[in-house]
């Protein structure tokens, strides 16, 4: 048994507020991309904005707030630099995955490991 002089483990996490940011982002042709960040995990990291201009970048990022905004009503890019237009931040630890027919999943605390027989084609 171990004992604690402070803050326990539990006391820490629950500090943290929302322990995961979540970073979703999509390409021009389609491509759907998401982060994921535990703050807990020590070599855990998302990059927020990517090389450029300072101008270009989103400068309003703070720890626990979500963000939905990062297209236009023209549906164009508003901060050129912004790696993720949209980021959420929330205490479940949720695991992504595309199952057998296509679909997003999330599972909530529950992990996923792909099956690596699978080729390519889908056939074996």
């Amino acid at each position: 048994m171990s004992g604690y002089i402070g803050n326990t483990p539990e006391s820490l996490i629950e500090s943290l507020g929302s322990r995961y940011l979540y970073g979703l982002r999509r390409t021009d042709q389609g491509e759907l991309f998401l982060g994921k960040l535990d703050q807990i995990a020590g070599n855990d990291s998302l990059e927020i904005n990517k090389p450029g201009l300072p101008e270009d970048n989103f400068n309003n990022f703070q720890e626990g707030q979500d963000f939905f905004e990062g297209r236009n009503v023209q549906h164009e890019i508003v901060y050129q630099n912004l790696n993720y237009e949209q980021f959420k931040w929330d205490d479940k630890n949720i695991f992504y995955y595309v199952d057998d027919e296509g679909v997003l999943v999330a599972r909530v605390s529950q992990a996923y490991t792909y099956d690596d027989t699978i080729s390519s084609d889908g056939l074996g």
